[in-house]
């Protein structure tokens, strides 16, 4: 009766997002996967910044960032609800999330698309190689890895998986976790454990932050390139 009360209540615009936006409230942070599991069943979304002006900002610069290197193959580490990849043109891409909800959302809006697959990834799963890709692409992911082990995990594998380039869109502050949200300045950590892969740009937020989430954010793109498999590729 109660899950049926809470569906029922989803479907008014104003009592759906206060019912979302207080069960945030008093839901207690477990763990990343369960807390972004718990969100997305509950009809949560990725956030403000893949709804708006800063989505429209962030596919602006990865559209233009494909065209001018020629990309044709995208990996995505947190696709999240899919709302972001709507505005992206990517000719081949692989999404990949740690919630379920998640990845069923983006396979039922893009299930006329063959250019796209969804896959569910575990954060206790092993490394592999088999989403290896020319771009491997992280956005508004890592300042919600609050647990040192996930965020190891996930950087490797986030870097493990390109092949040419990578690209996060972050902060890249050090500050103390709240909640759900832990600053990283994760540039030091790629220049100790992935010495590779060189970064070449730093593209700066068009909507800098102002104090409100809905329409500016901390984060700026970092572009990070593999030298030596882009240098092996010329020198062929």
């Amino acid at each position: 009766m109660v899950n049926e009360l809470k569906i029922v209540l989803k479907k008014i615009p104003l009592l759906g997002s206060l019912l979302v936006y207080f069960s945030r409230i008093v839901r207690k942070f477990d763990h990343s996967e369960s807390y972004w599991e718990s969100r997305y069943a509950a009809g949560g979304n990725s956030g403000c910044g893949s709804y708006g002006r800063l989505a429209d900002f962030k596919a602006k610069f990865l559209n233009e960032f494909i065209t001018k290197k020629n990309i044709k193959t995208v990996v995505e580490f947190g696709c999240g609800d899919g709302n972001q990849l709507r505005l992206c043109n990517y000719p081949n891409y692989i999404g990949l999330d740690v919630s379920l909800s998640a990845i069923n959302i983006c396979k039922k809006i893009f299930r006329n698309d063959s250019s796209k697959q969804f896959f569910l990834i575990a954060e206790d799963e092993t490394l592999d190689t088999q989403f290896k890709s020319e771009l491997s692409m992280s956005l508004d992911v890592i300042y919600h890895l609050v647990e040192d082990c996930v965020y190891e995990k996930y950087m490797k594998r986030l870097f493990s998986a390109g092949s040419h380039y990578v690209i996060i869109y972050s902060s890249n502050i050090e500050q103390p976790p709240t909640f759900h949200v832990k600053h990283r300045k994760f540039d030091d950590w790629v220049l100790k454990n992935f010495p590779d892969f060189e970064l070449i740009h730093v593209e700066k937020n068009k909507y800098p932050y102002k104090g409100d989430n809905e329409v500016s954010s901390l984060a700026d793109f970092y572009v990070f390139e593999n030298k030596v498999n882009l240098n092996a590729a010329e020198a062929e």
